[in-house]
């Protein structure tokens, strides 16, 4: 999921000056228009998703090795009340469970992740195959079949196995493509028979910059300036990589798609009318998105980023922009690179033009872009500090795809938003609404022409967030943390998105709004159901000591 900090985000703008004057978008009006009552296409694919890290737990049970985020969140200080993954929701224990859940919902698909260490402890393949977690996945992938659900498989949510940061530097280093395809060949050997959708990195912006340049996330280092474009260089060549090696080896035989995940948000001007916020506003979608989507669709990073980074660079007195290369060769072996495009979205931002000098010290990529990212006040805001409900935003980010990018194939990989609260709240009625808003802006875009197949809520269950740990759930079914069974129960928001897809979108005002009262009256049992629980506990079984307390009822 997407990082909490405010500079997060990027994606889309541009307003006027991608589209021409033809486009049936209107990017100019100001309106952001009413309600649209409607069905979405036949065969359009609803789902939720997770991640190995975030929800497995069992970090190191049955041979799995070491990731970064299982060194890094058991350093104090990194994590929001040094929480850890360690046991998450014991996803691993809990396969038929989930997939209950999945089912009561009526998903279509689930996308989850491969824990690279899970399967390959050193990140090495001719070191060890670890078959126990073969076998996790196997089970994963059969019994979600069993049940018509079509698993939707991310090859990479972060979790880079520890051994390569500490020998080779991680991201770093140009040696993790050849890893990093040697992984993906053995999940294709061993998955690929019946997984048909592929996802090579889940938002590789967040990999690179809180990885490699702020040290918010794993490995936490702090290579300001450098240390994310490097990541993402070589992420983008392990993700060609990857994708050439299923076209060339695999294809043919097992006819499945090859992705990536890009994560982003739109930027609109601060002020329309001004010629240097509406640059700003591009730039930032450019030094966002356009970062790892222009390469892959166009061949190369985006010319702002070379023109801003290149001159900054030479600014600081350096001999060689700080933004690396791309050869020729590799250019052309990158792009075309994407059978389908991944979306993850969130929120938005208002964006202005900020000069920010260049200096020896100061130099960052935060820096490079000269922009100022603002927030209306009047934005609905439940709790995360990044995460604001702009839904206008998101149609104006899937039209910025299609026209930018040639109206690619897009799946909606991450969509949702979280809670930050100090008791436990079942009736999410914010999220309802906020589900109710995006997908009909995403209904609203394909009815402009987008060509978005599927849709991913995320996410299925409450699970560790990152440098956040347990103090933000984005989950449809709300996990007790505080009991060692980690149980599930379903908020208001599971009813509501459940009537969306058995309606496959909008009917009418009318039903439409019955679902929202009926969900409501539903999640009251819910929360009686969770009292109880918790008060058998409290009389059965000392509570752990240590736990949040900001998960108190």
């Amino acid at each position: 999921m997407q990082p909490r900090c405010a500079v997060n985000v990027c994606h889309v703008l541009m307003l006027v000056l991608c589209l021409s004057a033809g486009e049936d978008f209107d990017w100019t009006k100001s309106n952001h228009g009413s309600f649209y009552y409607g069905t979405f296409p036949t065969g359009f694919s609803w789902g939720a998703g997770g991640s190995a890290y975030q929800t497995e737990g069992a970090w190191d049970k049955d041979g799995k090795g070491l990731s970064i985020w299982d060194v890094f969140s058991h350093k104090k200080g990194k994590i929001q009340l040094n929480d850890t993954g360690d046991s998450s929701c014991e996803g691993y224990y809990k396969i038929k469970d989930d997939i209950s859940l999945m089912k009561e919902l009526r998903l279509n698909h689930y996308r989850f992740s491969i824990s690279w260490p899970r399967i390959i402890p050193t990140g090495v393949k001719s070191d060890h195959v670890n078959e126990k977690g073969i076998q996790y996945y196997d089970e994963l992938i059969d019994h979600l079949l069993e049940n018509n659900i079509t698993p939707i498989v991310t090859l990479y949510h972060w979790d880079l196995p520890q051994i390569l940061q500490e020998k080779y530097g991680g991201w770093q280093n140009i040696s993790m493509v050849n890893h990093f395809n040697e992984f993906a060949n053995l999940c294709f050997e061993k998955f690929g028979d019946r997984v048909k959708h592929w996802i090579t990195f889940n938002n590789p912006w967040s990999v690179a910059v809180e990885g490699y340049e702020t040290g918010e996330h794993a490995p936490g280092l702090k290579l300001r300036g450098t240390g994310a474009y490097r990541a993402a260089h070589h992420i983008l060549k392990a993700h060609a990589k990857v994708w050439h090696t299923y076209d060339t080896q695999w294809r043919v035989k097992q006819k499945g798609l090859v992705g990536i995940s890009l994560s982003g948000d739109w930027g609109e001007p601060v002020d329309i009318s001004n010629q240097k916020d509406i640059e700003a506003a591009e730039r930032y979608v450019q030094f966002y998105l356009g970062w790892f989507a222009t390469p892959i669709f166009h061949g190369d990073y985006p010319q702002v980023m070379k023109d801003f980074v290149g001159r900054k660079s030479v600014q600081q007195g350096l001999g060689t922009s700080r933004l690396p290369a791309f050869s020729p060769q590799e250019k052309s072996y990158i792009k075309g690179t994407c059978d389908f495009l991944g979306i993850g979205h969130f929120t938005t931002r208002y964006i202005t033009h900020r000069n920010d000098p260049p200096g020896r010290g100061s130099n960052s990529y935060f820096t490079d872009r000269d922009l100022a990212e603002l927030v209306d006040p009047r934005w609905p805001d439940p709790g995360s500090e990044w995460l604001y409900s702009v839904p206008w935003g998101f149609r104006r980010l899937l039209n910025f795809v299609k026209t930018q990018y040639g109206n690619p194939m897009i799946y909606v990989t991450e969509n949702g938003v979280s809670e930050k609260m100090m008791c436990t709240e079942l009736c999410d009625e914010w999220r309802i609404q906020y589900y109710k808003d995006y997908i009909n802006e995403m209904l609203k875009a394909i009815r402009d022409g987008v060509n978005v197949k599927g849709y991913t809520a995320w996410s299925l269950l409450d699970k560790f967030e990152w440098d956040e740990g347990y103090s933000e759930r984005f989950g449809l079914y709300y996990v007790d943390f505080r009991n060692k069974n980690k149980p599930r129960y379903p908020k208001a928001s599971v009813q509501f998105y459940k009537r969306i897809i058995s309606s496959n979108g909008f009917p009418n005002q009318r039903e439409v709004e019955n679902w929202r009262r009926k969900s409501v009256e539903m999640c009251s049992s819910s929360n009686q159901l969770l009292a109880a629980a918790r008060r058998k506990s409290k009389e059965h079984a000392e509570m752990p000591r240590v736990w949040p307390v900001h998960d108190e009822v």
